[in-house]
């Protein structure tokens, strides 16, 4: 068993008397006041999250386009330095190594962030595929991530800057710039279905800025967020969890992002031709939003009937908390994927009644 991490904020979490649990391998907290609250804060206000766990990668040479190209689904080539693009790798068979987020620094430097308890096994796997005409390296050890979401969060961010934060849209980022008085990559994405900011800096800086946003956003309903709200924050967007509606069997094609998948660009990716196969004999299952009919919380691999035979699993579900119903995410045998479609979930040896609707459950306004 490996040594547990911790983030530059374990201090904090320990003057606050925070529970920690095991995350990827990293200490953190589930709740800070609750995760309804914090949830609910980051929908109508903002909150602040420690997403330290995250890992970066650097990628600089002549070949590291083209590299990337073979490494990952989308269209590098689409983006430009100071834009950001959400992508996969995946094996030879369309099972997904890791679904990241790629930031163009300059033509031919690159930033990889990749899912915490992947790290290793990423990095290894991009290493392994290296051209001599790119270098790569792991400083997930000493940087740090932050994050601050919600409707208020760059009214809050706009108080430590005198960056215009307006001119920094979604998907886009700026370099260097001060943020309470620290060097930051500060980019306009996240992880919680709404408009946010996500801070990148030296490890040792990160309390100064924790303590800053958290000043600057007292008046505003901003609270400090642990891993439980951002996880039902994510689900009610419908955005996938490594291990759950992704992983090495789940194609991203059948986890629904297949908006991130580009089998028409000229380079000949892994697992170009068997999502390419997958796409063109229609995909035999696929991640679908369930509401719940009976009364029952749907968790993750529980398994899903219809016809009186198992067609797949919850890979997500909880009581949601905006919605105010119990819902899931779930892999089922494509035949059963319509909406309304009436399938029973097992719920510790009971079935309970559920139906196919529409995900994403939420969308901001």
């Amino acid at each position: 068993m490996s040594e547990q991490k911790t983030t530059p904020l374990y201090g904090y979490y320990q003057e606050i008397g925070a529970k920690l649990i095991d995350f990827g391998g990293y200490l953190l907290p589930v709740q800070i006041s609750g995760i309804t609250q914090e949830h609910q804060a980051v929908r109508t206000g903002a909150g602040i999250f420690d997403v330290s766990h995250m890992g970066e990668f650097f990628l600089e040479g002549a070949g590291s386009e083209a590299y990337l190209q073979k490494m990952v689904t989308n269209d590098v080539s689409r983006i430009h330095p100071g834009e950001a693009m959400y992508t996969a790798m995946c094996y030879e068979d369309g099972g997904t190594v890791d679904d990241l987020l790629i930031y163009r620094l300059e033509d031919t430097h690159f930033m990889l962030v990749v899912n915490a308890a992947n790290i290793a096994k990423d990095f290894d796997w991009l290493k392994s595929h290296l051209n001599d005409q790119a270098v790569l390296e792991n400083h997930s050890e000493t940087t740090a991530l932050l994050a601050v979401q919600g409707p208020k969060a760059k009214q809050v961010l706009q108080q430590l800057t005198e960056t215009d934060l307006q001119a920094i849209k979604t998907f886009t980022f700026k370099e260097k710039i001060l943020l309470s008085g620290v060097p930051v990559l500060l980019s306009r994405t996240g992880y919680t279905g709404e408009d946010g900011f996500e801070i990148y800096c030296a490890a040792d800086s990160a309390r100064v800025i924790w303590d800053a946003v958290l000043e600057a956003g007292k008046d505003t309903g901003l609270i400090p967020c642990g891993l439980g709200a951002r996880d039902t924050l994510r689900f009610e967007a419908r955005l996938p969890l490594y291990g759950h509606e992704l992983s090495k069997t789940i194609s991203p094609l059948e986890a629904g992002i297949g908006f991130a998948v580009k089998l028409n660009k000229t380079a000949d990716f892994i697992g170009k031709a068997a999502l390419k196969r997958q796409k063109t004999e229609g995909l035999k299952r696929r991640v679908v939003g369930i509401e719940m009919i009976d009364r029952a919380i749907p968790r993750a691999h529980y398994p899903v009937y219809a016809e009186g035979r198992q067609i797949g699993e919850i890979t997500t579900g909880t009581h949601s908390p905006t919605l105010g119903k119990n819902l899931g995410l779930a892999l089922v045998a494509s035949s059963f994927a319509d909406l309304g479609t009436e399938v029973e979930v097992d719920v510790r040896g009971k079935k309970k009644l559920a139906k196919v609707i529409k995900a994403p459950f939420y969308k901001k306004g």
